[in-house]
């Protein structure tokens, strides 16, 4: 289980020994589903490769894209905290290791482990705090502003390492509209003008960020 810089990197000693004996892991293909939208959770699931995206379908049938996830980041928590049905879906973006958490283990570690609980009510307000941002995005900011901002966020999630020079990561186009919030077709039009203005290029769906000084310029025009 990937547990650097993630919520269950609190845990120690026995709780680790539970954890192994009694955690599942899982391949997940590229496109295929976690949990679905609408389901029970019976557990928690933590990315240990791979990368996954949480999302929702629109009352338009459209895809929404509303949080990425990396190696050590775990999903599906809030619906299992608050007993509740998933209100999205969890789907691997490309080939990725999921390990599984049984419910009755999480619930003993928020009530036996402080840095557990604690950690659990960061990332709370941390979700919070960037579905409120994200909200505001959605609604003032231009399409060019946001489609700058998702590859800036692809980025910070996905890059490794610091001091590389530049940064590439392979994503369809739907799945980069699904993030922005617009169209394929937008999406594929302003990448276009991105590449002649030398801030990416591209390769199949591939995209390398070369210049992300003017990424960030263009996505705080109106801040």
């Amino acid at each position: 289980m990937s547990r650097k810089n993630s919520l269950l990197g609190c845990c120690h000693g026995q709780e680790l020994e539970d954890l192994s004996a009694s955690k599942s892991s899982c391949l997940y293909k590229k496109g295929q589903v976690i949990f679905s939208e609408g389901s029970k959770p019976t557990g928690l699931h933590c990315v240990h490769s791979g990368k996954v995206k949480v999302c929702k379908l629109g009352s338009d049938g459209k895809e929404q894209i509303i949080r990425l996830a990396k190696p050590g980041d775990v999903v599906g928590y809030r619906a299992l905290m608050a007993d509740s049905n998933y209100s999205a879906s969890a789907v691997a973006l490309d080939d990725a290791v999921v390990c599984f958490v049984p419910k009755s283990q999480f619930m003993d570690l928020i009530h036996e482990n402080m840095d557990f609980s604690n950690g659990l009510m960061k990332l709370l307000s941390k979700a919070l705090g960037e579905a409120e941002e994200r909200m505001t995005q959605m609604a003032y900011k231009p399409v060019r502003e946001r489609l700058a901002e998702a590859l800036l966020l692809l980025q910070k999630t996905y890059q490794q390492g610091e001091g590389q020079d530049n940064f590439t990561i392979s994503i369809s186009r739907e799945d980069l509209a699904a993030i922005v919030g617009t169209a394929k077709e937008t999406t594929i039009r302003l990448l276009s003008e991105f590449k002649e203005e030398q801030i990416i290029t591209t390769k199949g769906s591939s995209i390398t960020i070369l210049n992300p000084d003017k990424l960030y310029s263009i996505c705080h025009l109106y801040d």
